[in-house]
This record gives C-alpha cells, sequence and structure tokens, in this order.
C-alpha cells in the first residue's frame, strides 16, 4: 500500500490524558530507510552506568588482548553479549586529589572535584551523558534520565559527587530516582492507582484504543504488526509494575515502588524494571541519554540474594573477605549483562537492535576498593552506536600493568566525538583530554 509518513513524534492520546509514545516505525524513515523522514539520522542513545567500589583486577583484567579476548571470571556474565562488549583496563584516571572513592568519579567528567573538605565534595565540570545531552536532548521530549537501583549510598560522604552520577556541573547535580513508577510516570506520564480503587482502574491502553484504531488505518502491515509488538510489550510493562506495587509498598502508599522487604533490596527486581522502562524511552524516542546509578559510591549495599549480610564496601576492606567482594562484582555484571541483553532483545526499525545503535560507558569509583586505587581503573563500552565504536569489541590494554600511561579521559572524548565530532577536548586540568582512543573507534567515527 502507499506510505503516508508520520511525523516521529507521533503518539496515541486517549481520554484522561493518556499518551504513549510510539517506537520508530517504517512510515516515519526515509525512502531508503537509513534515516528519518526529514533528513535527520536515525538515533544513537547513551548511556553511563556506574557501579561502586571497583573490581579484584586479577580476576577482572582479560588475560589477553584483541578482538578474540578470553572473558574473565568477573567478566564471564557478559557472555551472552560478548561482541558488544569493549574492555579498557591499565588506564590511568588522573583526578590531582586523592580523598578515597572521590576521585574515581573522574573518569565520568574528566574533571578533579572541587569544594573538597574530608569526604565533602562536587563534581569539578559536567559529566559525559549531559555533554552528549547538550548535542542531542533537543531532539526529544525529556533531554536525559536518570536512574538508581540500590538505594544504600554511602554514610560517611557528603557533597554531590558520591550521590549523583550525571552534573551538568559542579552545583547541578541530577540525582537518580530509585522508584520504578516515577520513572515511568517521568517518562509516559502513566497513573498508578491505590489499591482501594481497582474498579476505577483503567487501561492507558483502554484510553487510546480510538487513537490505536485511526493510526492502524495508515499503516502498513509491517507497521502493524510493529505497533502490536509495541503495544504487547506497554501492556506487560504495565501489569509488571502494577503487580509488583503490593510487594514494594506499604498498603498505605500503593504508588511507592523499591522498598526494602525485611530488610533486603529487590535490586534484581528494580533493575529488571528499570532496564525495561529504559529499553521502552529510548526504541519510543523519549531520551536518547540515560545514567544509572546501579551502587553508589562507596556504598554500604547488602547483596542479600547471594546470602551475604554485611555491606559491599566493608567486605572490599577486609582482606579475608576477597571471595565475597568477588561474588559482589559476578552479580554486578550479572545485572549489567541483564540491562544489556534486553538492548540486544529489541528489534530497531532498521533491523538492528538497541545494541547497534547506543553506547553505554561503564565503569566504578575506583580500580580494587581494598586499596582505593584509581590506577589501573577499568573500562566497560557496550554497544558500538551505529559503527562510532568498534564491532566486535576488544579487549585494549593502554599500558601493560602495573602502571599505564593512558588517560580515562581519552575514552571520554571518544564516547563524546561519537556524537558530536567538533569536540576539542573533554574535561579540565591533569585530566583533561584532547585526544581519543582511536584503537576503539568504528568505521563511522568521524572525530
Amino acid at each position: 500500500m502507499p506510505r503516508r509518513p508520520l511525523a516521529r513524534r507521533t503518539f496515541l492520546r486517549g481520554a484522561a490524558q493518556a499518551v504513549i509514545a510510539l517506537p520508530l516505525l517504517e512510515a516515519m524513515l526515509d525512502d531508503h530507510g537509513t534515516a528519518l523522514a526529514g533528513g535527520a539520522p536515525l538515533p544513537t542513545r547513551f548511556m553511563t552506568w556506574f557501579f561502586g567500589n571497583g573490581v579484584l583486577l586479577p580476576r577482572f583484567e582479560p588475560t589477553a588482548v584483541g578482538p578474540d579476548y578470553p572473558l574473565s571470571e568477573q567478566l564471564a556474565p557478559l557472555a551472552d553479549v560478548r561482541d558488544y562488549v569493549t574492555v579498557l583496563t591499565g588506564l590511568q584516571n588522573r583526578c590531582e586529589k586523592i580523598i578515597t572513592h572521590h576521585e574515581g568519579m573522574t573518569a565520568f567528567n574528566g574533571y578533579t572535584m572541587v569544594e573538597v573538605d574530608g569526604l565533602f565534595s562536587k563534581a569539578g565540570g559536567p559529566t559525559i551523558d549531559q555533554l552528549v545531552a547538550q548535542t542531542v536532548g533537543d531532539a526529544t521530549p525529556i533531554a536525559s534520565v536518570h536512574l538508581g537501583i540500590s538505594k544504600h549510598v554511602s554514610i560517611m560522604d557528603s557533597g554531590t559527587t558520591m550521590f549523583a552520577l550525571s552534573h551538568k556541573g559542579p552545583n547541578e547535580p541530577q540525582y537518580p530516582k530509585f522508584n520504578p513508577q516515577e520513572v515511568w510516570t517521568e517518562l509516559f506520564g502513566a497513573f498508578v492507582p491505590r489499591p482501594d480503587d481497582r474498579a476505577l482502574r483503567t487501561s492507558i491502553l483502554d484510553a487510546v484504543r480510538d487513537d490505536v484504531s485511526r493510526l492502524r488505518a495508515r499503516l502498513g502491515k509491517h507497521d502493524n504488526q510493529r505497533l502490536d509488538a509495541h503495544l504487547d510489550g506497554v501492556s506487560a510493562l504495565e501489569k509488571k509494575i502494577t503487580a509488583a506495587t503490593p510487594l514494594c509498598s506499604l498498603p498505605d502508599m500503593p504508588s511507592e515502588a523499591n522498598v526494602d522487604l525485611e530488610g533486603r533490596e529487590p535490586i534484581t527486581a528494580v533493575n529488571d524494571v528499570m532496564s525495561d522502562l529504559l529499553v521502552y524511552a529510548f526504541a519510543c524516542d523519549i531520551t536518547r541519554v540515560a545514567s544509572c546509578l546501579f551502587i553508589g559510591g562507596a556504598a554500604e549495599t547488602v547483596f542479600s540474594e547471594l546470602g551475604q549480610s554485611a555491606g559491599h564496601h566493608f567486605h572490599t576492606h577486609d582482606a579475608n573477605a576477597q571471595d565475597l567482594v568477588h561474588d559482589g562484582v559476578v552479580y554486578i555484571m550479572e545485572r549489567f549483562a541483564a540491562l544489556l541483553k534486553k538492548f540486544k532483545a529489541w528489534e530497531d526499525v532498521d533491523g538492528k537492535n538497541l545494541l547497534d545503535s547506543s553506547i553505554v560507558y561503564c565503569s566504578s569509583d575506583c580500580a580494587e576498593g581494598i586499596s582505593h586505587t584509581i590506577a589501573r581503573q577499568p573500562i566497560i563500552l557496550a554497544g558500538h552506536g551505529r559503527n562510532q565504536l568498534i564491532y566486535p569489541g576488544i579487549h585494549h590494554q593502554v599500558t601493560p600493568f602495573p602502571y599505564s600511561d593512558g588517560n580515562t579521559s581519552d575514552v571520554l572524548l571518544t564516547c563524546l566525538r561519537a556524537f558530536d565530532p567538533t569536540a576539542a577536548s573533554i574535561g579540565g586540568g591533569a585530566p583533561m583530554s584532547t585526544t581519543p582512543l582511536r584503537e576503539i573507534a568504528g568505521p563511522a567515527f568521524a572525530g
């Protein structure tokens, strides 16, 4: 049937102000299917993902470099997305001040912290996600979204550096939301009613039923199939969040979620729901930039699902508990892998998946928690951002350990130039970089 192009920002609108964003459809593309109908390129997404307290380098770093590197013990959970993963080791975080953990956050912005007083600090400059958002944020309804998984952040630190992964500047932290239902509302305008008004509940899909019918008449066979799959996913996600309400919220506060259950955080469940939300936000082009604070810097998150009873940060400082630290890092990588597998499973409009069109930047606040070292601070990059980064992924070690002449900010600049090829530098002072790491650049990289 003749194709009648749709605007990229087409929404389904129904009664009670219910709104559902659509995924990218073929009807929104140009005649070649390689760009949006107006000529703009297909969206590329960016995300930062953070976990506190470092790794165990001998059990984390792969034993060989190049494209065929073997996954280490702590990287083994990434096996199903192995081709999309680049591991960077031997890098030096060049932060000019050392106050434990805070300096590790320089790997996300390229600046030394400011206003340092004991364990108080503020970010020295904008983080990489906000620089990307400055470039692509105007193209979407929400410039960036910020997620948090474990609420058990550090009890010793203060300031903003350790409590917000994303910063627009020293005095503009972008604090994460830890409640999936709040994130749902921010992204999709969904309303989660209280348990005592079940008779009044109306599905958001019911509210836009008439709009869906009108839209179907304008779409071809493949777009209608894609629309069906999208609406099925929205329905499943709506049910998943609603069903979680009685388990995660007190009876008189049913709109809450991510509540400790008998003192234990539902980390896996929250991570899964947040990942689902982000997949839909990216696929619907609600936003192209995100950050996720999985567990905070120096955080005393307890991995109760592993049978642990003490905080992860506490374990990192106990020489006799390093096996427990190892178990915790493997668990963290399992949750990171769960996110990436959801990205890989989602088929985008061009037949690719979200890892093909995204770059996910993952690191910690130190290389190893027991020493607080920021030498050899590892970074994981997942996805290639429409061939901006190398694919399949590699293990790139800047200099043979134990010492490195590399700079973590070189990786930041490489990521930034994937979105803004004109960016001349990133960061400031000793951590600043003017040299992207071209060893990890893909064929589309023009920076």
